[in-house]
């Protein structure tokens, strides 16, 4: 692209970096954006800064929050003592979509990788672990993707809480094996989390 305008081409480059944004896409969204009464356009930067510089992470479950506990966490009408696991954030507003869950989540901040070096002291499974007997859990639901990545981190999980009292299982394979949560549609996800199963049942069969 040639740019008559340094100005034009910066803002371009920026919303290029964006995930999905290509160059043609970027050049849309700043045009767009010039159309807009310079006002609109403030705001609109405003926004977004206040939201990076503000945003907080729940010391609880790690999901997104305005506070040092998300509303989710805080909500006395949510039951406590069942903890949906989930990769990230993108998962719970999947899961939140349905309005078949009522418990509370963890979120571990992705899935164990070791081709993409991702290792279990990287995500938030020690933080998981150390929730369970304090808040007197009574069920763990695994809601990772269903891929061999994810099937290990249930599998390492696992290990980890063999010995503490409490019931673990899996979202059924309403999902395609190699599938993502985010992209399910709510009514297969929705049944997929009512048709949990156990997680040994889940490892013993080989998926």
């Amino acid at each position: 692209m040639v740019f008559s305008s340094a100005l034009l081409e910066n803002a371009v480059n920026e919303f290029a970096k964006l995930p999905g944004i290509g160059k043609k896409t970027a050049l849309r969204l700043v045009l767009h954006l010039i159309k807009q009464d310079v006002p609109e356009v403030e705001n609109f930067s405003q926004i977004i800064a206040k939201m990076r510089s503000e945003i907080k992470f729940c010391s609880r479950c790690h999901n997104i929050s305005d506070k040092e506990i998300c509303n989710i966490c805080s909500n006395p009408m949510r039951q406590q003592q069942l903890i949906c696991v989930v990769e990230n954030i993108r998962d719970v507003i999947a899961i939140e979509s349905t309005q078949q869950f009522n418990g509370v989540y963890h979120v571990l901040g992705g899935i164990i990788s070791p081709l993409d070096g991702i290792g279990p002291e990287q995500l938030t499974i020690d933080a998981l672990v150390a929730r369970i007997v304090p808040e007197e859990t009574q069920e763990i639901i695994f809601a990772l993707n269903p891929n061999i990545q994810g099937d290990t981190t249930i599998y390492y999980i696992g290990r980890k809480l063999k010995g503490i009292p409490v019931k673990i299982t899996t979202i059924a394979r309403g999902i395609a094996f190699g599938g993502e949560l985010e992209y399910a549609d709510e009514m297969t996800l929705a049944k997929s989390i009512s048709n949990r199963i156990p997680v040994e049942n889940y490892i013993s069969s080989g998926r």
